[in-house]
């Protein structure tokens, strides 16, 4: 007599693999207006990461709210790494480390996984304007206290920060006027309705080179290679140092499998040379510092910010 179905002769159905990171578009959330450093930033690596992921990847400008609305939509997306987002260092640290804003979100909401730019702030004024040196804005500021105007782009932010540093140690005043994006911010200064711009070095280089904006000072360590012939604020005896980097986070949770495969596609797309080529059209430094690394950047720049402002 035969016996069918012996032990271990049973044949098992093979187990269905979940698909592939990713399946479906990406949102990249801008927490800044068209038209602005972070947006023209991730417009840029949005069509190189595109190709990496194999995935549509549509930047989502979300304003206002000092950046806020943007950070905190990226905090609360689902963690499936379907939405990622820049963050924006110094500007974010205002909305959570200042005790009267009392907000839930903070670092930890998120994953950081690469930076990406670092864009040294700058002040402006238009071309045919009578102030000529960072000397003679700063000796206005001082004898005429808020009557020079200057656009920023959020308490807390770069922009404001280096005002607030360049006031404590110059003695001078301004009129600070905050915008959603440096976009609004040229217009009005090229309008007349301001007088001075903050902005970073990428925001401002085509204006430069036909002659509507000139550049009183960068606020780096040494010129940018972007604007070689304009001087640093410290070579002006003023020693300030400021700079925003955008990098690339997710929402906290997100797991460590989506993590990995987003931080390679990044940089792949960031590393890939009509990347690098087209980011130094645009005047934009690439400073690639990933995962562990990166995150121990934002928190020691979240303690300078923290010492500097007092909070």
């Amino acid at each position: 007599m035969l016996v069918a179905g012996c032990g271990g002769t049973q044949s098992k159905e093979p187990q269905k693999q979940a698909p592939k990171f990713p399946t479906k578009p990406v949102n990249l959330i801008v927490a800044y207006g068209a038209g602005g450093g972070t947006d023209v930033t991730a417009r840029l690596l949005a069509g190189q990461l595109e190709k990496e992921l194999g995935q549509p990847v549509t930047v989502n400008n979300v304003t206002g709210g000092g950046g806020w609305n943007g950070w905190g939509q990226l905090a609360k997306a689902n963690p499936d790494g379907y939405t990622i987002g820049y963050l924006n260092i110094p500007n974010m640290f205002a909305g959570y480390m200042d005790p009267k804003m009392k907000r839930p979100e903070n670092l930890d909401s998120f994953i950081p996984l690469t930076n990406h730019v670092t864009d040294y702030c700058i002040w402006a004024v238009k071309g045919d304007s009578k102030y000529k040196s960072l000397k003679d804005v700063i000796d206005y500021a001082k004898a005429n206290p808020d009557k020079l105007s200057i656009a920023a782009h959020g308490a807390g932010g770069d922009d404001h920060l280096a005002i607030l540093q360049i006031e404590k140690l110059t003695g001078a005043k301004f009129k600070i006027v905050h915008n959603d994006s440096t976009s609004t911010s040229v217009s009005q200064l090229l309008g007349g309705h301001i007088d001075i711009l903050g902005a970073n070095v990428s925001e401002v280089t085509s204006q430069v080179k036909n002659g509507e904006l000139r550049v009183l000072g960068v606020m780096s360590g040494k010129p940018s290679e972007f604007l070689p012939e304009v001087k640093t604020f410290k070579d002006q005896g003023v020693d300030v140092l400021m700079s925003v980097s955008r990098g690339i986070a997710v929402p906290a949770k997100t797991p460590p499998d989506v993590v990995q495969a987003l931080t390679a596609a990044l940089e792949k797309a960031m590393q890939n040379p009509d990347h690098v080529k087209k980011a130094k059209e645009l005047s934009l430094s690439l400073d690639i510092v990933k995962g562990d690394s990166y995150a121990k950047f934002l928190k020691g720049e979240e303690q300078k910010i923290k010492q500097l402002m007092g909070w």
